[in-house]
């Protein structure tokens, strides 16, 4: 099905700074060098895969837009019943012109690796199930020992010439893989890469910030945080992180994951992170985290309960 793309012009709303808070997330974020505007927190379709019905997953998706949201991510190496599901939504409510999708190609038995030809079987499945003739932002998946970082930037580019693709951005790739990207795309004369998709978040910190955080802000890369919607407790640190959370969420009257997604839109250079839900009280707690003001003493707290 055709869906009316986007065209340039659109507002930018910056991110205002408070000399109490830092930055406080508005309704739209930029991604990297981009020209897409994104909801400061997304939604992964991945949750719809096999646990949410599809009356469910469209409450989800209804309450999401209702509140503003705008940026949905899918996985085009998975089984695709989360991409039917959102390509059925995004036809019944004639959405597809105000909603900004991602989808992650890597590693699936429809498309195996990050080859020429597994990429562009795993858009071409991806466009069919979502119902849509392109994508916003293409995620590539980890690196791909079997091909040449050459062939998979060189594969986007047709993609994009094509018009299937808009944008690209990486999943899990450490600073050297980006630094290589960023080289390689020069090199070829394709555009380069917007956004880094990482696992990130007050539970699993130290893997993202250091070099991988450094090269993300020296390319001007938007950072979306794949993070689960509650905060794990198997380990020491993490009960911490839980108390330190439950204190401040009381103190705002929010949820506990309400603080953890406002801790990290609070982090320099995050975009969006983007969480699978599985309720539509989830959703209401993850919008609400674009409002949450912290003090300069609760993201302190934070970042030394999570240490």
């Amino acid at each position: 099905m055709s869906a009316e793309r986007p065209t340039g012009g659109s507002r930018l709303v910056a991110v205002e700074q408070s000399p109490a808070t830092g930055p406080i997330p508005l309704r739209r974020r930029r991604v990297g060098g981009s020209e897409l505007r994104v909801f400061p927190v997304g939604l992964n379709g991945f949750g719809f895969e096999s646990t949410v019905d599809t009356d469910v997953a469209f409450d989800i998706l209804d309450t999401y837009r209702a509140l503003g949201g705008n940026f949905i991510g899918t996985d085009a190496s998975k089984e695709g019943r989360s991409e039917a599901v959102v390509g059925r939504w995004l036809r019944s409510r004639g959405a597809r012109s105000s909603v900004i999708l991602a989808a992650t190609a890597a590693s699936g038995v429809d498309s195996p690796g990050l080859g020429h030809a597994a990429i562009a079987r795993a858009v071409d499945l991806s466009l069919g199930r979502l119902q849509t003739d392109y994508l916003d932002l293409l995620l590539l998946g980890p690196h791909d020992a079997a091909v040449p970082f050459e062939e998979t930037l060189l594969a986007v580019d047709g993609l994009v010439r094509a018009g299937k693709v808009r944008y690209a951005g990486a999943v899990a790739h450490d600073a050297n893989r980006l630094v290589e990207a960023r080289v390689i795309a020069a090199m070829l004369g394709v555009a380069p890469l917007v956004a880094a998709q990482c696992d990130y978040g007050l539970a699993n910190r130290h893997g993202f910030e250091g070099s991988v955080a450094s090269v993300i802000a020296d390319q001007g890369l938007g950072v979306l945080p794949r993070v689960p919607f509650s905060v794990p407790t198997s380990a020491r640190r993490r009960r911490r992180t839980l108390a330190a959370l439950d204190r401040i969420a009381s103190e705002h009257h929010v949820s506990p994951a309400t603080i953890a997604f406002a801790w990290l839109l609070s982090r320099p250079g995050v975009c969006a992170p983007i969480a699978a839900v599985s309720t539509v009280e989830q959703v209401l707690d993850l919008v609400a985290s674009t409002t949450v003001q912290l003090t300069r003493h609760q993201v302190a707290a934070l970042d030394r309960a999570s240490e």
